[in-house]
């Protein structure tokens, strides 16, 4: 049963990074060929083994609802209307991998109840791991998302297809729209760009006025009054809390002249800074939520380790951002845990540091939920 809410709003559940393949996909009930051609690791058990050495022993053929853990429950209690994340892996158990590429992640095909199981509706695929298995893996993950009743947007056997958004029918509240798109400061490559005659992504060179432009006129030709659009957008580095004037200028012209109403960004292992501009959500990175990095060293001040379940209330008359809290969880032996308080205290203060310079903060609730607020409310 849905949770009830106020007329004229709209919840929305938003998260980063969701990598369930590679090291996740081996303790899977189907799990694909585990070679890798990374220049240090050539075997996905490798991973499992690196974390087991860190946390302790971790389950083999675990079901479908193990990854997700406490985040289940978080996501039963707030019932969203409606569930979009960036799925950065191809689902595939074959395909050729993708030459000069470091990094290759694949979930087994068969594995896709995992997303079910979160009741994922929307996956944006604009990302720079979506063709790590080339265009048959691409072909794959397209087929076993939709097979799955699973929408996606920001990929497609051509650029139209690419292109297209997913629109979703909210049953009595409009429609949300989701568009995805990534850049090559995300590390996707050119090459990966859909074409007239060629699979790929909906690719952007660069954030300038010429891609503003392009992402308006796709909006145009879909918005209606009343819908929301959610622009899904993989771009920056991995690590690093600085938002580039660029990113901030191109997230502000979407929402001033695209009809862009929220900004989703990710790329980034961990949170970024969160802006409201004119009553309008940009997040700038929202991290990873669902990874198989724990074993790996390195990047441990960023903590890596902790993700947020971003919960966006929205109102529907204006599009403009009504709440926007947060859940703060922990990955641990692949599963996902709720932060303790003082990792969340730790990400309170981290988002607050971050969004003074956007003008705002963030606050904690005894049970460790995040809220955004006004600088000084």
């Amino acid at each position: 049963m849905e949770r009830s809410l106020p007329p004229g709003v709209i919840d929305l559940f938003l998260c980063g990074d969701v990598m369930p393949g590679r090291g996740i996909d081996q303790i899977l009930p189907q799990s694909a060929p585990p070679e890798l051609f990374e220049p240090r690791v050539r075997d996905a058990r490798r991973y499992v083994e690196l974390t087991e050495r860190l946390r302790g022993p971790i389950p083999r053929r675990v079901d479908f609802a193990y990854v997700w853990g406490d985040a289940l429950a978080e996501l039963k209690q707030r019932q969203p209307a409606l569930r979009i994340v960036n799925l950065e892996t191809s689902l595939t158990a074959g395909g050729e991998h993708w030459p000069g590429k470091a990094v290759h992640y694949r979930m087994h095909p068969r594995n896709v109840p995992l997303l079910k199981a979160a009741a994922i509706d929307v996956c944006a695929l604009a990302n720079n791991h979506v063709l790590d298995w080339g265009y048959d893996g691409l072909a794959q993950t397209l087929a076993a998302l939709h097979s799955a009743g699973i929408r996606s947007a920001g990929a497609g056997g051509n650029r139209a297809a690419a292109d297209a958004p997913a629109v979703v029918e909210m049953a009595g509240q409009g429609r949300v729209i989701v568009l995805s798109v990534g850049t090559g400061s995300s590390g996707i490559p050119a090459t990966w760009a859909a074409s007239a005659d060629r699979a790929g992504v909906s690719f952007l060179p660069e954030v300038s006025s010429a891609a503003v432009r392009r992402i308006g006129n796709q909006v145009r030709r879909v918005k209606r009054p009343g819908d929301v659009v959610v622009l899904s957008i993989h771009w920056g580095g991995n690590w690093g809390y600085a938002v580039p004037a660029a990113h901030r200028w191109f997230a502000h012209r979407l929402l001033d002249c695209a009809g862009v109403d929220l900004v989703h960004g990710h790329s980034s292992h961990h949170a970024l800074g969160i802006e409201v501009h004119r009553g309008k959500l940009i997040l700038y990175g929202c991290g990873d939520l669902v990874t198989d990095y724990e074993g790996i060293r390195g990047y441990e001040a960023f903590r890596g380790d902790l993700g947020l379940m971003y919960f966006v209330r929205l109102e529907t008359a204006t599009s403009k951002l009504a709440s926007l809290e947060m859940t703060p969880m922990q990955m641990r032996r692949f599963r996902l845990g709720r932060a303790a308080r003082q990792d969340a205290a730790l990400l309170r203060d981290l988002l607050s540091r971050e969004g003074r310079g956007f003008g705002v903060e963030v606050q904690m609730r005894q049970d460790g939920t995040l809220v955004l607020c006004r600088a000084g409310e």
